[in-house]
């Protein structure tokens, strides 16, 4: 009996370290995030995480013709775990999960050119995003997003 209960503890243990060490969900991220800023709207879904997965898309217009876009799938723990980011149909390219907390996350890629790291982070009703890492100069570059939830 005390052989039975030992490996219970250490069974329930394990359970909990593996609950604390994946962290928290991504469904703080879903829905439908909008931003405009100087002629340029932008639009990023995402889906709530289901299938081990979430799945996002961007896309971004100005002047009334699509400038860019993007397909997104964050992969919260497991093999391919991170940030897969495909922009405008290249092949994706991988973002580990470095930091996250409850309501924020930050991927890095050191890598990857520009960016080599992408963050989000949620503050009440709105969504703050930003890719940074070296410019063309070498010198540290920051590009923000602020988004909003889209009236649908």
């Amino acid at each position: 009996m005390r052989l039975e209960q030992a490996l219970l503890g250490i069974g329930l243990g394990l359970c909990a370290n593996a609950a604390v060490a994946a962290g928290p969900g991504f469904d703080w991220l879903a829905g439908h995030w909008c931003s405009s800023d100087d002629g340029r709207q932008v639009d990023e879904v995402w889906l709530p995480e289901a299938g081990g997965a979430l799945l996002g898309m961007s896309r971004t217009v100005r002047g009334g013709k699509t400038e860019s876009y993007e397909f997104m799938r964050i992969v919260p723990a497991g093999a391919g775990a991170g940030f897969h980011v495909q922009p405008n149909g290249v092949p994706p390219t991988l973002f580990a999960i470095v930091e996250r907390g409850d309501g924020w996350v930050r991927f890095a890629n050191a890598a990857h050119d520009f960016p080599n790291r992408i963050e989000y982070r949620r503050e009440g009703e709105a969504l703050k995003a930003s890719i940074a890492g070296p410019g063309r100069d070498g010198r540290e570059m920051r590009i923000p997003f602020d988004y909003r939830r889209c009236g649908d």
